[in-house]
Formats: structure tokens, sequence, C-alpha cells
């Protein structure tokens, strides 16, 4: 599991940031050798040199809690190991369940909250300091955050302009992965827009096989296909309004994107299992079928964002040669650009906990995980050269060349009791939804229902 999602994109970084990924992405194709030319020459903010100042902490004990596991949490370990080695300290990681709110809820009032959290969503961040459980940063950590980020990403992190998060990882949730072999022998091409993917599916459907997992089981993923066609067929300010709950979902632009999402989803033989196998498929599983299988795997494509490559990588597939990328199709006038990420915001406030904080917002702990892949970092002092390979440079490099031009997407904006809960709210309604795709006004009801009841409470 990982963050949901945030958004990337204005007007003017829709465009560019698209056309920069439809660049990138198709370098992919020839660059599986890329780990061998990297630029040495930028490696200033490697793990060797240290760039921060962190101070003595031998005999500090501190507790870290994310909703990261597998790959994802093996590797941020190996970041705590590295601020472990420097400082003495000892840090313990804990695994945390969604939503991480009432989890962090159930472990503060039996006395034991872990000292750094790390959040999915600036609604997330907005309940832990209207709970009093948020510390603001110090000096130190402020001072770090200043350097290496954009406006725009500490903005994110503020809370009635007071700073408490450090976005520590983002992802670019706007890109469809493919089987090459698949799309190869369909003679199926990488689309650009809405028509062109459904194409390309029935191409693949004709050769003989599935064109896509959707991974149903998890809610989360369902309101990241849904984000993609509303951002890029209603509009950045349409968009905007749906996510402060300012249109209703009962609004003509929601019916679109999902009569639009039904095309897709509607289609029981371009989904693995069909709608009913896809609401049992869960997410690592909808990546690790489409690349395994040899020439028939069990779907040729499978939406999410880059953070993908960690479960490519539990298969045999290789990112750029067996498992190729392409940038989530335009449906409207401009391709959408959805992103997420995770702050580190601190629980228990103490010099270890500002120091771990403070490690985090510098280049020295992201460029550790960004060498192991599946990771990327908002942080624009860490080398673009760090990342395993072409198609994660180019993606990282959109990102931090997006700037300023960004903002959380709507499950992340909304209450977690909408946004954010398994089994709950969008999360729910979308299953539903992706059960019997032909009853669009149904959900389009039960999606304002549940949004007018979360919004109302100020959940």
């Amino acid at each position: 599991m990982h963050s949901r999602s945030s958004t990337i994109r204005t007007h003017r970084a829709v465009t560019t940031l698209a056309a920069l990924l439809t660049g990138a992405l198709a370098l992919s194709a020839c660059s599986s050798g890329d780990k061998d030319k990297k630029d040495n020459g930028d490696h200033s903010g490697g793990v060797t040199g240290s760039t921060v100042t962190l101070p003595k902490l031998n005999g500090a004990h501190l507790e870290i809690a994310a909703v990261w596991t597998g790959q994802e949490q093996k590797n941020f370990k190996q970041v705590l190991a590295e601020f472990e080695k420097r400082t003495g300290a000892k840090v313990t990681f804990v695994p945390a369940q969604d939503p991480i709110i009432n989890f962090l809820g159930s472990k503060i009032a039996g006395g034991q909250p872990p000292d750094v959290a790390l959040l999915p969503q600036p609604g997330a961040i907005r309940q832990a300091v209207q709970k009093k459980w948020a510390k603001p940063l110090g000096p130190e950590a402020l001072k770090e955050l200043q350097k290496n980020y954009s406006q725009g990403w500490q903005d994110i992190g503020k809370v009635d302009g007071k700073q408490y998060g450090v976005y520590y990882k983002a992802a670019n949730k706007s890109l469809i992965w493919y089987n090459a072999e698949v799309f190869e022998n369909a003679g199926a091409k990488e689309p650009k827009t809405w028509q062109d993917l459904l194409t390309a599916s029935q191409a693949v459907y004709d050769s003989g096989v599935t064109p896509f997992s959707v991974a149903g089981a998890d809610g989360w993923p369902l309101t990241d296909w849904f984000e993609n066609v509303y951002l890029s067929q209603a509009g950045p300010e349409k968009y905007d309004q749906l996510a402060q709950h300012k249109i209703k979902w009962t609004d003509p632009s929601v019916k679109q994107a999902l009569t639009t999402l039904a095309q897709l989803w509607g289609k029981k033989e371009y989904l693995a299992g069909g709608q009913n196998g896809a609401l049992q498929t869960e997410f690592t599983n909808s990546v690790t079928q489409t690349f395994t299988g040899g020439a028939q795997p069990k779907s040729a494509m499978v939406y999410e964002g880059d953070f993908v490559q960690v479960n490519i990588a539990e298969t045999k597939a290789k990112v750029g040669t067996d498992a190729k990328v392409f940038p989530f199709p335009a449906v409207g006038s401009a391709a959408p650009v959805v992103s997420g990420g995770d702050a580190a915001v601190i629980l228990k406030d103490s010099k270890a906990a500002q120091a771990l904080v403070t490690f985090l917002a510098s280049p020295d702990a992201a460029t550790i995980q960004a060498k192991l892949g599946g990771y990327l970092s908002p942080n624009r002092s860490v080398p673009v050269s760090v990342y395993p390979n072409a198609v994660q440079q180019k993606i990282a490099k959109a990102l931090i060349a997006s700037g300023d031009d960004f903002r959380f997407d709507m499950s992340d904006q909304a209450p977690q009791a909408f946004g954010g809960t398994p089994g709950k709210g969008e999360w729910k309604d979308l299953q539903d939804f992706l059960r019997n795709p032909k009853d669009v006004a149904g959900a389009q009801a039960r999606l304002e229902k549940d949004a007018a009841a979360a919004y109302g409470s100020g959940s």
C-alpha cells in the first residue's frame, strides 16, 4: 500500500508534463541498459556524501509509522538504517493500517503514539493538527525543507500557515503499464486518446488476451481511475469544485465521467475475471498477473502509478523491455497528470524526532530510496541520475519540472470518511459501480449521499 493520489497540474503544467512524459516514456523502449549510462558527475546528493548535519543521538529510540508493506517498506528501512548509522539512534518501523488516522487514534488513546507518522493525505495532516496530535517542524527541519522543496510542496504540508509536514514521497499516477509482448503480438499501439485506448483494448482482446486487470478489491485504485478521466474530461476548474464539494456528485460532469469509465469497466470481456473477478483482485496481483504467464498473461494492461515498478520487480519482467508504460490517455483536451504523496509528521516532539524529519527532508534520505526504484521524491535536490531506469528518471524530471503547478487530488482532499476509508464512501461506491457499470445515476446518488454526510460533518 502507498499513498493514494495528489495531482500535479494546471492548465499549463498539464500539457507540458504530459508532453514531457509522452516523449520520455517513448524512450523507455530502448533504455533498459540505462543503468550503465548514469551521469557520474551528478551525484552531489548521493548517499556517500552528507548534505545535512544531524545531532548525535546515542541511546534515543524512535518509532515511525506508515502504511507501506512489502518491498516499499523494505526499501524505506534502508533509509532508516542510514539515519541510525549517522546518529546512533534506534528507529523502529511500525506498520500502520488504512485509514492511518484511525490507527494513530488507537495508538494515542493507548498512550503509545509513534514519534513520527507518514500521512498519505493532506486531509489527514489537517485532522492530526485539529486533534492536537501533530507538532510543528523545528528550525532545522524547516531550513532543510525550504532548501530542497518548491513552495507548492511546502504549502501542502502547512495547516493555518504553520509547517507540519515534509513530503518525503510523491507518485505520478497517470500511467498505464503494458505487457510489450502482448501488444506486439496484437499489433496494438500506445494510445494517445481514450478512443485509442478502446481501440488498443479491442486489438488485444482479438489477439486472445484480456485487455485489463482492474484492482477492484482495493477501493483506492478505482478513485484514481475516476480522477484521471474526470480531470481530463471536465477540466481543472470543475475538478477543484468537485474536490471541495462545491458542486454535487449528481452533476452532469460526473455522469459523463462515469459513463466514459463504463465503456471499459462495463465490458466484462475486457476485465480479467470480469467485474466479479476485478472486485476480488488486489492491487499487487493486478500488476503481477499482467507480467507473468509469457505470451498469455491474465491481462495486457494495468493502470497505476510509477510505484507499480516495485511490483513488476516481483516478476521476471524487466521495466523498459517486457513492461512498458504510456501516459494516461487524454479523455478531454489534455492528458491528465495525477500524483500522490506521503508527508512525515511529528507526533511526539523531541530532538531525535525533529532530526529524523530533518533527515527525511534532505536529498541524502531520498537518494537512498530513489536508487532502489519504485519511488519518487518531490525533493528537487535529488539528482535525477540516481533513479534506476529511464522511465523513472523521466517521471522524476517531469515531477520536478512542474514546480508549484500541482494540487492534490479529490479522494485525498476529501474528508477521510469519504475519500480514504476501505469499505466506505467513495471507495465502496466505486466498487459498487464496477459491479454494475450500467447504473450511473445510482452511483451518483450514492456518491453524493456519502459526500454530503462526510463534508457536512467535517470528519
